[in-house]
């Protein structure tokens, strides 16, 4: 659990904060209640999401449970440190889609002091770490991982399961499209794609 009073000798401190799981596992929501939590201590917040993120909003982050908080869109990270200004505490959802610049920006703004709370889909559909979440898990000081519930088991799930053709490893979808499944039950509907693949080409 990280810890959100921390004794800095005076100095403002700074530090990364993960939060990652699959697709309906609350990852958004956690993210919020963070930046509200900050709000409430009246600290200066910001929250950022990529551009192709529109599912919901073009503009607001929300949650699957159409939890809204205000954001601003951004088409590059390079562009967060032009727009944090003397912001206290930095959000940034679906961090997956962001480009590989992120994780050196999230280190720059954390040695500023700032703290900086990231969510995002730490796998793709495929079960492989999705873009730079591997990094920014690895230099994160505190990491938490949520899970959703699997469909087909009932067990805690930490993979997103795309039912829907499509090979793109960006794919943008809600519930017509992916799933929440358990590794048991990811590892056999993966079996169960490729014999269907095979019969296919066959």
């Amino acid at each position: 659990m990280f810890l959100e009073n921390t004794d800095n000798r005076g100095r403002r401190q700074g530090w990364i904060e993960v939060v990652c799981g699959s697709m309906f596992s609350g990852k958004t929501e956690e993210l919020i209640r963070r930046m509200r939590r900050a709000e409430f201590a009246k600290m200066k917040v910001e929250i950022f999401k990529p551009r192709i993120d529109n599912r919901y909003h073009e503009e607001n982050v929300v949650s699957h449970n159409q939890t809204t908080i205000r954001s601003t869109v951004v088409d590059h990270s390079s562009q967060l440190m032009l727009l944090t200004g003397d912001v206290e505490v930095i959000g940034i959802d679906e961090a997956q889609f962001f480009d590989d610049g992120l994780p050196e920006v999230c280190n720059q703004l954390a040695n500023q002091g700032i703290r900086v709370i990231i969510a995002g889909l730490d796998m793709d559909y495929m079960g492989r770490p999705f873009g730079p979440m591997p990094h920014l898990l690895a230099i994160a000081e505190f990491v938490t991982k949520v899970h959703a519930i699997c469909v087909q088991t009932g067990n805690l799930a930490n993979y997103s399961y795309r039912h829907v053709p499509g090979d793109s490893v960006v794919q943008l979808g809600e519930k017509e499209s992916y799933v929440p499944l358990s590794r048991v039950a990811f590892a056999q509907a993966m079996q169960q794609r490729k014999l269907d693949d095979k019969e296919n080409k066959a």
